[in-house]
This record gives structure tokens, C-alpha cells and sequence, in this order.
């Protein structure tokens, strides 16, 4: 068994790396994942939204891995759970496919800095099982490699997601600023022709 864990600081607030991570994939950043298809989701009766999600993912791994993982392809599980009131982001993964040789269980954790609001920690952890194949301990630190890789890819990802939702906002702003002018020059015109309309002889 090996166990992985990273510790990263995003310079955003809470409700923003939320909105965020439902808009993280696809990215350009990490093209590993090629799909992801929501199975539940539902607020529960302490107000918390749980979600259950199936990833579709690539291996990422050299070809003497795959031939004993089968497909390139696997499929992940991933249980989400959103508190407003604790202001606690958690989601738990695992993988799906190969786990007769390979287990994977990840959790990463979104909580605010406690010193400033204005950021957010991630903490993730794995814990990596590989059984039935030779050479374990050597396939378990290639995996901790590609978590690794991947966490990393997994916050340009995030920081890309932000990116692409304030130019979206800068967007909306923009359309709704020209709407606004024209409304107002529409309203403009209006009053001067009602204003300057001829006044009728009598």
C-alpha cells in the first residue's frame, strides 16, 4: 500500500473554487479526463448537496501497465458532498476498472483559509493498492507519480475554470451594459418625438 497526500492554496474564495470544480472538465489542462455523466444528486435534510458522478478517464501509463489493466480507458467513481453551512467541499473517488489489480482511493477536501477568506486549501490524499502482479511496490510509486502529475494539472485545470467563467461574466456584463444603452436611446427617441410632436389647430 502506499499513501499519497498534497496540501495547495488557491487564491480564490470558497464560492468561486466550488462553482469552479463543476466546470473543471473537460479542460485543456488535463485531457486525461474524457467524460464525466452524473448518476444522483440530491440536497439532503441537513441542506447538503451529494453528488455521485462516473468519470471516464485514460490510464496514462506505459504499455507493459496497460496490457495487465486492460483497456486504456477507466472508468471512476466519485461521491461529492457540498455543506454551505461549513463551508466544506469534499469529494471521494475510486477507480472502477482494473481494481482486481489496481486500487486507487482518493478524497480531496475544499475548505476557506482560516486566516484569509479570500483563499481556499485543498487537501488531497490517496491511498494506493496493488495486488495479484509483481513488482507492487514499484507500480504503487509510478501511480503516486501520475497523482502527483495529475493533482498538478488537476489546479491549472481549476484556475483555468475560473478564468473561463469571469470572462463569461465579463461577457454577460457587456451584452447587458449595450442592451441597457439601447433601451435608453430607444426611450430617448421616444420622449423627443412625443415631445416634439406638432401641436393640432383647432
Amino acid at each position: 500500500m502506499k499513501l499519497w497526500e498534497s496540501e495547495h492554496v488557491f487564491s480564490h474564495p470558497w464560492e468561486t473554487i466550488v462553482q469552479a470544480a463543476w466546470r473543471k472538465y473537460p479542460n485543456p489542462m488535463n485531457p486525461s479526463v474524457t467524460g464525466l455523466d452524473v448518476l444522483d444528486r440530491k440536497i439532503d435534510s441537513d441542506g447538503v448537496l451529494q453528488t455521485h458522478r462516473l468519470m471516464t478517464t485514460l490510464w496514462g501509463m506505459p504499455g507493459w501497465a496497460k496490457s495487465l489493466l486492460g483497456d486504456n480507458r477507466a472508468f471512476v467513481s466519485e461521491h461529492s458532498s457540498v455543506d454551505p453551512k461549513t463551508k466544506t467541499f469534499s469529494l471521494q473517488s475510486r477507480n472502477l476498472t482494473g481494481s482486481n489489480v489496481v486500487t486507487v482511493q482518493e478524497r480531496l477536501t475544499y475548505y476557506p483559509h482560516p486566516e484569509d477568506s479570500g483563499k481556499t486549501i485543498l487537501k488531497q490524499e490517496a491511498e494506493i493498492v496493488v495486488t495479484n502482479v509483481p513488482f507492487t511496490s514499484y507500480m504503487e510509486s509510478l501511480l503516486a507519480s501520475n497523482l502527483n502529475q495529475n493533482a498538478g494539472k488537476g489546479r491549472l485545470g481549476m484556475e483555468w475554470a475560473i478564468n473561463k467563467m469571469k470572462e463569461e461574466a465579463a461577457d454577460l456584463t457587456k451584452i447587458a451594459i449595450k442592451n441597457m444603452d439601447a433601451t435608453v436611446q430607444d426611450i430617448t427617441i421616444g420622449m423627443d418625438q412625443m415631445f416634439n410632436q406638432p401641436k393640432s389647430s383647432l
